[in-house]
């Protein structure tokens, strides 16, 4: 009987046949129109998990789209139990937004797959279940027990996994999660998420006079909630592009000098800066690097401002109110809900008392940090050998990932994260694409890691 990585690698025709037809189901999990559709990749997912052996798969309701579930077993009690993680629910997708093909019509051109969810997170999903399933096949058979929990709702913030979470806690506790979400700055160059930033989603509603006015009988006597609201945004940062919220850093974490270090061999060159960027030069709080500022400092940041009349021609009118969208990145120790009540407190007091302010809280996530000398770090870093002979790289990244928070808080599990997307995937935007030699590569990995956790668990116990 073949080994595990052998049949692994046996199984790359199939993963990427998988891959296209999961794909090609247009599981948009914000729109009611394709609720049908998510129900379908779920039964899909389901019965995959059924194929590959494992002893129990569900398909379990939540508040909204339903978890697939699946468990097994087989290793004992004595062996680690690894609870796996991907989502099945992809972002909304047209031809007309730029594609240069039908978005769930997934294509291979150039050793590159495209379609809609190939990259998030749809090849993870496939990645997952055929490392399993080559283990489950093997002769040495697998060496940890595993949980799958694919969810349906991670493009929309995962609202209804946390009371999951909950209401599951005994059924999925673990001794460790692997967070299959995510990728490769460069395809050559492995890296081990080490921190993500929290989040703070907020909208700054101004309201002035009842209605839109007239701004040549009004104008002059009437403080335009466009403008006054301009006026708040402005004053949320210091000149030299410091936070001015009082008490904002006031629980934020200093970095180490071991910290910084490692950081500063990713940090972001002036050239990379020109290609991805392309600004005339950067801007941000003064005494850190970019990249400490994008992965080990907390930002605030206006993702848009809008009221009045911006359509086609003009219209001469003073707004009756205007809005802002604002979202705070977080460090470790800043807790959301204080900073949520910071920010809103700064901006009462700065707000003129000729308009009203008014707050509507988006979403919360705690901020994550996971300890680069764990076992389960050390595993993935051996792992990571198979295909790429240099040491993975440490990166504290800028994004959010609620979803970590949540496992830490409700199993009670250290989770780290693994994907095999790459830069230029074009996630959540037109022609999003996945190498084909990465799905193989991230399939052959998985099966090296869960083999490292055994080896590793094993020596730790």
């Amino acid at each position: 009987m073949p080994d595990a990585l052998a049949l692994a690698r046996d199984s790359h025709d199939l993963a990427l046949r998988q891959l296209m037809e999961l794909a090609a189901i247009p599981s948009v999990g914000t729109d009611p129109v394709h609720r049908q559709d998510m129900l379908r990749a779920a039964h899909w997912l389901a019965d995959e998990m059924g194929t590959v052996g494992l002893q129990q798969v569900d398909i379990l309701p939540t508040g909204g789209n339903p978890v697939v579930y699946g468990e097994w077993l087989g290793a004992g009690e004595d062996a680690a139990t690894v609870l796996l993680y991907a989502h099945y629910d992809v972002q909304p997708a047209r031809r007309e937004d730029g594609w240069s093909s039908e978005p769930f019509e997934p294509q291979l051109r150039d050793g590159r797959l495209f379609g809609r969810g190939v990259a998030d997170d749809k090849s993870h999903c496939v990645v997952l279940l055929r490392a399993v399933a080559a283990l489950l096949a093997s002769e040495e058979g697998c060496p940890v027990n595993v949980r799958f929990l694919l969810e349906g709702e991670e493009e929309s913030g995962s609202p209804n996994l946390l009371p999951f979470l909950r209401e599951n806690r005994e059924r999925l506790q673990a001794d460790a999660a692997i967070i299959a979400d995510g990728g490769f700055e460069d395809p050559d160059e492995p890296l081990i998420v080490t921190a993500l930033r929290g989040i703070v989603a907020l909208e700054l509603g101004v309201s002035g006079p009842v209605t839109d006015l007239h701004s040549g009988i009004h104008g002059g006597i009437v403080h335009n909630p466009a403008q006054a609201i301009a006026e708040i945004v402005a004053r949320l940062h210091h000149p030299d592009g410091r936070i001015a919220v009082p008490g904002f850093y006031d629980d934020v974490r200093q970095l180490s000098t071991r910290e910084r270090e490692l950081l500063a061999e990713g940090d972001m060159s002036d050239e990379d800066w020109q290609d991805l960027v392309g600004a005339p030069r950067d801007w941000g709080e003064p005494g850190y690097s970019r990249v400490e500022r994008t992965g080990a400092r907390p930002t605030l940041e206006i993702n848009g401002i809008y009221g009045g009349y911006s359509g086609e021609g003009f219209k001469t009118v003073i707004p009756a109110r205007a809005h802002a969208k604002i979202s705070c990145r977080l460090v470790a120790n800043q807790r959301p809900q204080r900073v949520y009540d910071l920010v809103c407190d700064f901006i009462r007091t700065i707000a003129p008392p000729t308009v009203t302010p008014e707050f509507r809280l988006l979403g919360l996530g705690d901020p994550v940090e996971i300890d680069i000398d764990s076992p389960f770090v050390m595993a993935l870093q051996r792992a990571y050998t198979l295909h790429w002979p240099g040491p993975a790289g440490f990166r504290r990244t800028g994004g959010s990932v609620p979803i970590i928070a949540m496992f830490s808080e409700v199993p009670g599990i250290p989770s780290v994260t693994l994907g095999f997307s790459t830069s230029d995937s074009g996630i959540h935007g037109p022609n999003e694409n996945y190498r084909v030699d990465m799905l193989n590569k991230g399939i052959d990995t998985t099966v090296r890691f869960l083999q490292e956790i055994a080896r590793g668990y094993q020596a730790g116990n």
